[in-house]
């Protein structure tokens, strides 16, 4: 018998330190599948230089936030007015002093909703100033996340520490076939998410399939449909395209779109008619 080591030849296959998940391999397939029906149904990205500044661009932000916000948290079911927001946005909001502030949930989503755009208006800055929009969403959307429900955590709602990462529970949405992935698979589809928004040269199909894709991963316990809203807009203004709001009166049309199976068309047509292009 003669030893001899197994290891000291060099492989002739170079093995990756940790193989694919079969559900990266699914979403890239998916975005694949969806990219040229995308292509073919929402409208061409404006050349935003040609057209207006970054600081005009920023502008037009603040000028939409009070509708946005209203429309978006509605969404959701907070009941706010664009008083409320309005409210919050002037910082007139106190928890500290105010028990019915503290008490009351959809000022403190109004609130998180605040803060978390002033974090995505940083995002969109830094695009506009020529950063890859996909690695800025991977390095900051965590960051929007934390300020989204900062105000529940002073308000002693939430543990800091539940705003920390992914979930890790299973999750489910409310009228919808859709069952989100399991926790485990969260971790692997949102790192698979990130390149592709990265490698996208693309921004209709980083707009689109960025908001679907997300909410298809649903990566949190909640907060999952405004993320998802300021991932795509992020997107619309990495393409020089308007901030785009979704209208509550339009909330069940939204829902049924996004959820077709395997089909993306109906979900790209219901965006494309309410991109505000001028």
């Amino acid at each position: 018998m003669r030893e001899n080591d197994p290891f000291a030849a060099a492989s002739p296959v170079l093995f990756r330190n940790r193989e694919p998940s079969p559900y990266v391999n699914r979403l890239r397939l998916m975005w694949q599948s969806m990219r040229q029906p995308v292509l073919e149904h929402f409208p061409k990205a404006p050349d935003i230089g040609s057209t207006q500044s970054a600081a005009e661009y920023l502008k037009q932000l603040e000028e939409i936030y009070t509708t946005d916000a209203y429309h978006s948290l509605s969404i959701e079911g907070y009941k706010v007015t664009p008083e409320l927001i309005e409210r919050v946005q002037q910082g007139s909001w106190n928890p500290d002093n105010n028990a019915t502030d503290r008490e009351q949930v959809s000022a403190l989503a109004a609130r998180g909703y605040w803060q978390a755009f002033q974090k995505v208006k940083s995002s969109i800055e830094k695009i506009l100033a020529g950063a890859n929009a996909g690695e800025v969403i991977r390095a900051d959307h965590r960051d929007w996340y934390r300020e989204m429900f900062a105000p529940s955590v002073t308000a002693g709602i939430l543990k800091a520490s539940d705003l920390a990462g992914y979930r890790n529970m299973d999750v489910f949405i409310r009228r919808s076939m859709h069952v989100p992935l399991k926790p485990d698979a969260v971790r692997d589809a949102m790192p698979a998410l990130m390149d592709m928004l990265q490698e996208e040269k693309e921004a209709a199909v980083r707009v689109v399939l960025g908001h679907f894709m997300f909410v298809y991963i649903h990566p949190y316990m909640d907060g999952n449909g405004r993320m998802g809203r300021f991932l795509m807009n992020t997107m619309m203004a990495s393409g020089g395209y308007p901030w785009l709001v979704v209208p509550v009166e339009q909330r069940i049309a939204y829902m049924e779109a996004a959820s077709v199976g395997g089909d993306i068309v109906p979900f790209t047509k219901f965006l494309a008619g309410k991109a505000r292009l001028s």
